[in-house]
C-alpha cells in the first residue's frame, strides 16, 4: 500500500491513479498541530489495514494527478542518518569514517521537505551544495535495543529520499540541516511490497545526468544494523526517518536544475532547486576547496 500527505497536510492512501483521504479515520486534517496524525496512522496500521483496502478499493478519490504532495512524515521523533555507507562513496570522498565507525547522526526534521518542494539552496558564496541519492526508511513500530534478527520487523515501509549538503568540514548536521535539504516522498511504499531490502536498485539524475546508481547490496551497514546499531542508542517510535547512505556519485546542483530520483519498487519524484537568499552565517565565511580537500 501506499500512503501519501497531500493538498497541506491530508493523508492518503493511492494506487497512483486516484487518492483516497483517510484524514478523518487518523483523527487528523491540515489545521492539526503539530502534524502527526500520520504517525498514528504508521502505529496503528496493522489494525487499520482491512478498512483501509476496502475503502481504496470502493472510494473514487480524487486524480492522483492534481494532487500537491507533501513530505510523508513532517514530525518525526527523529530522523537518523548515516554516513559513508557505501565504500564507492568513501573512495570518491576519501574519507575513513565509515558508517560501522563513526554510528549515525541526526539531521534537523525541519529540513524534511516533499516532492512538489523546491531545494531551497543557502545564499553561501565559495561553497558547493550536493545532492545525496539515499533509500529512506520509515519505523513502523517501536522499539530499544532491537536484535538484527528481528529489525525489519519494526519497518513500516520506504520513500524515496535525496540528502542535500553543504561541503566543508564544519559540523556535518549543521550542513545538513538547512530547511528543504531532506526531499521525501513521492509516498511510503508499505514494507510487503519490498520483498528484498537488501537488493534494491536506485538511480538519481540531475537534469538528464545521471550521476549516481546503486543497489542496496552495496550498503557498508544494511538496514537491519542500522536498526540495530540506532536502537542500541535510542528508542525508536513510529514514523522515524532514516537516511540509509549515499553511493558515489555526489555533485553540485545550482539554481534551475531539477533533481530526479528513481527508487526500484519503491517510486520516482523530481524536485526544482531554486537559489535562495538566506542562510548566511559566521560558520561558512569562509570559501571551501571541496576538490582540493579530496586530493
Amino acid at each position: 500500500m501506499k500512503i501519501v500527505r497531500f493538498d497541506g497536510g491530508r493523508i492518503g492512501i493511492t494506487d497512483g491513479r486516484k487518492i483516497v483521504d483517510i484524514s478523518a479515520l487518523c483523527g487528523s486534517g491540515p489545521a492539526e498541530w503539530p502534524p502527526v496524525g500520520i504517525n498514528r496512522l504508521i502505529r496503528n496500521f496493522e489494525s487499520l489495514r482491512p478498512a483501509l483496502e476496502q475503502i481504496l478499493a470502493e472510494d473514487k478519490g480524487v486524480p492522483f494527478a492534481g494532487a500537491r504532495l507533501d513530505t510523508p512524515v513532517p514530525w518525526p521523533n527523529k530522523l537518523i542518518a548515516y554516513p559513508v555507507n557505501y565504500h564507492d562513496h568513501a573512495a570518491e570522498m576519501a574519507s575513513t569514517g565509515l558508517a560501522n565507525i563513526q554510528g549515525f547522526f541526526l539531521k534537523a526534521n525541519s529540513s524534511l521537505s516533499g516532492p512538489h518542494d523546491p531545494i531551497e539552496l543557502p545564499d553561501l558564496a565559495g561553497r558547493q551544495i550536493h545532492h545525496e541519492c539515499e533509500l529512506g526508511l520509515i519505523i513502523g513500530k517501536e522499539g530499544r535495543q532491537i536484535p538484527v534478527e528481528t529489525a525489519l520487523d519494526h519497518v513500516f515501509g520506504y520513500a524515496c529520499l535525496i540528502d542535500v549538503t553543504v561541503r566543508g568540514k564544519e559540523e556535518r548536521v549543521m550542513r545538513k540541516s538547512y530547511d528543504s535539504f531532506t526531499p521525501v516522498g513521492p509516498w511510503i511504499v508499505t514494507a510487503d511490497e519490498i520483498p528484498d531490502p537488501a537488493d534494491i536498485n536506485m538511480r538519481l539524475w540531475v537534469n538528464d545526468e545521471l550521476r549516481q546508481q546503486a543497489s542496496t547490496r552495496d550498503l557498508i551497514v544494511d538496514i537491519p544494523h542500522m536498526i540495530a546499531v540506532a536502537s542500541s542508542a535510542a528508542t525508536l517510535y513510529p514514523g522515524d526517518v532514516f537516511a540509509t547512505g549515499t553511493p558515489a556519485g555526489v555533485g553540485p546542483i545550482q539554481d534551475g536544475d531539477t533533481v530526479t530520483i528513481e527508487i526500484e519498487k519503491v517510486g520516482r519524484m523530481s524536485v526544482p532547486v531554486i537559489q535562495g537568499r538566506r542562510g548566511q552565517n559566521i560558520v561558512f565565511a569562509k570559501p571551501f576547496d571541496f576538490q582540493k580537500a579530496k586530493i
